[in-house]
């Protein structure tokens, strides 16, 4: 089973008087406008994050993103709810109880910084461990490390005012990440930098937690950034979660108008990935049949190609038309002379953005497969159109596709009737029926 390392359960904030009596209220059905004049900045919020993915909560201002954030590592008390870090239950624990879980279980990445202006960078990054205790040395030799890991090598000696907006978050970041804390929390923390270093620090962001296995609670107003550094997203509207699922899920299958509203204009193809959009192969052969087989396949789909599996559906190539037919004339049996490794197969995680060009120039469905090379599905090109445009492959109106070019249906026919007269067999049933 995946470990958990964050736990949140019925988590309520409300600020004002009487706080318990609004949560009273609010779990017995009311609205967060008929709770007033308290305010509940957080309503029944539960969730798990599993131990080394991104998690994202994303919401717009004054959803109560931030205000979950503080709960998870005691910056503010819960009003009702619970907490738990890797099993150690942080709500209700004492103030000596809440430091040493935050010293060691987990450590925060700010919006603005935060950075000690009067410290150089390298003990800006090691101030973590020096509050834990650890020697001169020792903590400045792992700071040493981290600053190197994010990109700071040469600028340990420079005081946080020297450093552009981008560098300072790095130094946040390497604080955070020489604390070596179980869970990672990061409280919009890109959004005060320019486009483009927030995109290279979102790029390094997934690139280091990669490395690092670290878990990462990441909050965001920003659909964009949820879609593109989350493994799963929680939506929050009005202190409530509205949903949470894969980027994904959350794009394709919306859990209410609003969800829906919010990933409209997202960037489906930067998002959606081959897995999310492959159908069944049905277009194949296997490798230990013959071109008469592989010319019925193709006859039964109108294709002008097959791809050839063998053991474990392992693909070993791509068998077409024009060369069936002159090996069914040549009374040739098995593939294997004209079975070519000239297609373009792509992973179950590429993006639709890189999937265009070789669906154009693939005369079959784009092969999706795995590391063990294993055909696990395929692309057609009208099911990726309509994954872009948001519409069903199966019955919304697409624009024309034209098909691959073919061998005509008389052609194939012939070549099966003439192989036929010289074995003797007679055509089965049916076999002129149809195109390819």
């Amino acid at each position: 089973m995946t470990e958990i390392a964050l736990r949140a359960e019925g988590l309520y904030k409300v600020f004002g008087r009487q706080p318990q009596e609004a949560v009273e209220r609010l779990r017995a059905g009311a609205s967060r406008d008929e709770v007033r004049p308290a305010t509940a900045a957080v309503i029944d919020a539960s969730f798990e994050v599993r131990s080394g993915e991104i998690f994202v909560v994303m919401g717009l201002s004054g959803s109560g993103k931030s205000t979950l954030i503080r709960m998870l590592n005691g910056l503010l008390d819960a009003t009702a709810g619970e907490v738990e870090l890797c099993g150690e239950r942080l709500t209700g624990a004492s103030a000596a109880q809440v430091r040493g879980l935050r010293r060691r279980r987990v450590s925060m990445v700010f919006q603005h910084f935060a950075l000690l202006p009067h410290r150089t960078v390298l003990d800006n990054v090691a101030y973590a461990l020096e509050v834990r205790g650890v020697a001169k040395d020792e903590r400045l030799e792992a700071a040493r490390r981290t600053v190197d890991l994010v990109g700071l090598s040469g600028w340990e000696d420079k005081l946080p005012g020297e450093l552009s907006g981008g560098m300072r978050q790095r130094v946040g970041l390497a604080r955070a990440l020489t604390a070596d804390t179980d869970v990672l929390l990061m409280d919009e923390a890109f959004s005060a930098l320019d486009p483009l270093i927030r995109r290279e620090m979102q790029e390094q962001l997934v690139e280091l937690q990669s490395a690092l296995g670290k878990t990462i609670v990441f909050i965001t107003h920003d659909l964009n950034e949820a879609m593109f550094l989350g493994d799963r997203i929680a939506v929050m509207r009005d202190g409530r979660i509205v949903q949470i699922g894969t980027p994904e899920d959350i794009l394709t299958d919306p859990a209410n108008d609003y969800v829906a509203q919010f990933v409209q204009d997202v960037d489906r193809a930067r998002v959606l990935t081959a897995s999310s959009v492959m159908e069944p192969a049905r277009a194949t052969v296997s490798a230990s049949s013959g071109p008469r087989a592989a010319l019925k396949v193709m006859r039964d789909l109108q294709t002008s190609a097959v791809y050839v599996v063998g053991r474990d559906r392992v693909l070993t190539g791509v068998v077409r038309d024009q060369d069936a037919i002159r090996l069914l004339r040549a009374g040739t049996t098995g593939l294997a002379s004209i079975t070519h490794d000239d297609f373009a197969s792509v992973s179950v995680d590429t993006p639709l953005s890189e999937l265009f060009v070789p669906a154009v120039e693939s005369p079959l469905p784009l092969a999706v497969t795995d590391d063990r090379n294993r055909l696990l599905g395929v692309v057609p090109r009208v099911t990726l159109l309509a994954a872009l445009g948001n519409v069903s492959s199966h019955t919304g109106e697409l624009p024309t596709v034209e098909p691959p070019p073919t061998v005509p249906i008389t052609v194939m026919s012939e070549a099966l009737d003439a192989a036929d007269a010289e074995s003797g067999r007679a055509v089965p049933s049916g076999a002129q029926e149809g195109a390819v």
